[in-house]
This record gives C-alpha cells, sequence and structure tokens, in this order.
C-alpha cells in the first residue's frame, strides 16, 4: 500500500492571503529603509559604523520572513490542544526578569531578558500567549459567555497574574494596556454582554482617577523632590513646552521633526532631529523621522498601508471557519492595530508619552521576529477559507 504524505494542516497548500501578505511585505521593506536613515548617526555614534543597527534589523527581518512563512503552513488549530500550557507559560516567563545574570535593567525597568547575546523582552512572547490562550478558552465557554459571573469575571481573571508581573515587577504599564484591550476584543467578539464592559469601564474611569489624585495629592502633600514619571507625563502632555528639557523633550523634538517635514518631506536621509536631537530615533519615534523625511504624504501611505491590514485581519476573522480561528484572527489584528495607533498618537502628541514601538518599523530584531511570526499564524488561519 503506498504510504501516506504528512501534512502539517489539510488546507497548508491553500492560497493564503495574497494581499495582506504584500502589505506586510511593504511595510517590512518601508521598516528596514527607515531603520536605516533614522539609525544612522546614533549607530555612527554608538558603535563607529552607521549600519550597525540596520544590519541586526535586516538579520532579524528575514529569519522573521522564514518563521512566518514556516507557521502559515501550520495548521493554528494545533496550539488550542495547549492553550493552557500556553497560558501559564505566559506569564511565567515575565518573571526571567528577576533571575539574577538573565534580568537586564534599562532606564531604570527591568524588561529585559539577555540570553545568548540577544536582548529580548519577555512580554513579546505573552502578547501572542495571551492571544492563544483566550482564543482557546473563549470557544470552549462560549455558551458561558453571556453570564456576567462564568462568561466574564472568570476570564478577566486570567488577566491578573500577567498584567500585575507587568505593571509591578516589569513597570511596564503600556504593555498592560495593551494586552488588556486585546483581550477585551476578544471577550466582545465572542459574545460577551455591552453592559457587562460598561460596568467595567466605570469601574476602570474610577480607579484610574483614585489612582492619579492619590498620587498628585501625595506629590502635593510631601513636596517630594522625586516626582511620579507617570504623573509628569500626563502633565507635560497638555503644554510639552513647558518642559521641553524634561518629561517633554521627546515630544517637542518629534513635533519639530512633523513640522519641518511639510507636504512632502525633506527627502530621504535628510532628517535633522535624527543627529541626537531625538534619542534613539529608530526605536518609538522612528514615525516622526518618517514624517520628516518624506512628508504627510508619507505618513498618509504608512497609515493607509495599517489600514489595509486591519482590513484584511477582519476579513479572515469573518471568514474563517470555526470560532477558534477567527478570535485569533481579532486578536493578532487588534494587537498590532492598538500598537500602530498608541505609536503614531504619542509621536503627534496626541496622547501622553508611553513606550510603544510601531510595528515593522521600530528597531528591535527579537520583537519583529516574534511579529512576523503573529502575522504566520494569520496567514495560517487565511487558508481555511477558500473565499480569501
Amino acid at each position: 500500500m503506498p504510504k501516506k504524505s504528512k501534512k502539517t494542516s489539510k488546507f497548508a497548500n491553500n492560497q493564503f492571503d495574497f494581499i495582506l501578505c504584500i502589505t506586510v511585505l511593504l511595510l517590512l521593506a518601508l521598516g528596514i529603509i527607515m531603520v536605516l536613515s533614522a539609525s544612522a548617526p546614533s549607530s555612527l555614534s554608538t558603535t563607529g559604523n552607521s549600519y550597525t543597527y540596520v544590519k541586526k534589523q535586516l538579520l532579524f527581518a528575514i529569519g522573521g520572513l522564514f518563521v512566518m512563512f514556516f507557521l502559515s503552513k501550520i495548521d493554528y488549530r494545533f496550539y488550542k490542544k495547549y492553550y493552557w500550557y500556553i497560558y501559564f507559560a505566559s506569564w511565567i516567563v515575565l518573571l526571567l526578569v528577576l533571575v539574577p545574570g538573565l534580568g537586564l535593567s534599562v532606564k531604570g525597568a527591568t524588561r529585559w531578558i539577555k540570553f545568548g547575546g540577544v536582548n529580548f523582552q519577555p512580554s513579546e512572547i505573552t502578547k501572542i500567549g495571551m492571544i492563544l490562550f483566550f482564543a482557546g478558552y473563549l470557544s470552549d465557554h462560549k455558551n458561558e459567555l453571556q453570564e456576567f459571573k462564568r462568561g466574564f469575571l472568570i476570564p478577566l481573571a486570567f488577566l491578573i497574574p500577567p498584567i500585575g508581573i507587568l505593571f509591578f515587577v516589569q513597570n511596564h504599564l503600556s504593555v498592560s494596556l495593551v494586552i488588556g484591550i486585546v483581550v477585551l476584543v476578544m471577550m466582545f467578539i465572542s459574545g460577551c454582554k455591552m453592559k457587562h464592559f460598561a460596568i467595567l469601564g466605570l469601574i476602570g474611569v474610577v480607579l484610574i482617577a483614585s489612582y492619579f489624585g492619590y498620587k498628585s495629592i501625595k506629590q502635593m502633600s510631601t513636596k517630594q523632590e522625586e516626582k511620579n514619571f507617570r504623573m509628569d507625563r500626563i502633565s507635560t502632555f497638555f503644554d510639552p513646552w513647558s518642559d521641553s528639557q524634561g518629561t517633554g523633550y521627546q515630544t517637542v523634538q518629534s513635533l519639530y521633526a512633523i513640522g519641518s517635514g511639510g507636504m512632502f518631506g525633506l527627502g530621504l536621509g535628510n532628517s535633522k532631529q535624527k543627529y541626537l536631537y531625538i534619542p534613539e530615533p529608530h526605536n518609538d519615534f522612528i514615525f516622526s523621522i518618517l514624517a520628516e523625511e518624506l512628508g504627510y504624504f508619507g505618513c498618509i501611505l504608512v497609515i493607509a498601508l495599517f489600514a489595509i491590514f486591519i482590513w484584511r485581519g477582519i476579513l479572515i476573522s469573518m471568514r474563517c471557519k470555526d470560532i477558534y480561528g477567527s478570535i485569533i484572527a481579532i486578536g493578532i489584528t487588534t494587537l498590532i492595530a492598538v500598537q500602530a495607533i498608541i505609536n503614531i498618537a504619542v509621536v503627534t502628541g496626541t496622547v501622553p508619552t508611553t513606550g510603544m514601538s510601531l510595528p515593522f518599523f521600530s528597531y528591535g530584531g527579537t520583537a519583529l521576529l516574534l511579529l512576523l511570526a503573529n502575522v504566520g499564524i494569520l496567514l495560517n488561519i487565511s487558508r481555511s477559507s477558500s473565499k480569501v
């Protein structure tokens, strides 16, 4: 009898979403070009070579593309068997920053792990891990989602360990916020009631207002010299020029860069602000360098590409043949969309400054590789629908 050929998926050889793939490749190509341009002065100043950072980014981009196409062949339903293991691994990995010799502190925050000469944030693993876990949990408990306790409070309880570790151990509020938003969107799409979200929203507003009110009163009453950096960011958000050499420095320099770009930009490579005015311009504030060099139309192009990505992600979620894949697709799409929206809002001074990278653009090799891994899972889900 002829041997049966092994397949990673029944639909592994189906066509994936071509538009999504092309959009990702365009974003990645533009990101590499902007890292080259934005990082050259910083790289030369730090390492003595203008191409050090872009070489590393390009290497991880190539590796990430291989991972992306490999995962696009792996049946996404495979992950559902292990979603409980994925859950515990997702928040336990965050505690690795406390291991002596493994955890690495950068700018006063212990959010990094140094392993084998490579630095990475374990929170990047937690993001996709939480998406895979909640997709599995919500799809297995879909008949309970209309209930307040079993379908709303219990799923939210699973958010407490990772967000608690991120906030209290790693002091990483921005990632906590992103994971929270992504999970809430997944719960809403899965069928949780709107009134339950309204109750949660009211409680959240009260708690946040109480927290910042307490910090503000304590700061004024004790006249402490060491100010709370989050309170400083909020106060300078309304008037960055009130502390243009301190907390508002990055925002001010970013707005200078955006304003200098005008409609058509100064030309690729001609940014002035990247010459050590904006600290590490190839990281969180790379969009401001893009605006300065490529202008308004360059910004619109990048935003349009992210909009296409979101459109295709939602379409894949809608056309997926099972609820598990649909929830994963909306989770990955929301993750990338929220990060892009928050980053661009920070750079343009629309929201207070927070450490949020721009997907496909900001420098960071392991983050880029894991991002492309997410895209690979999304492409595999697109294979399951013959209509995509």
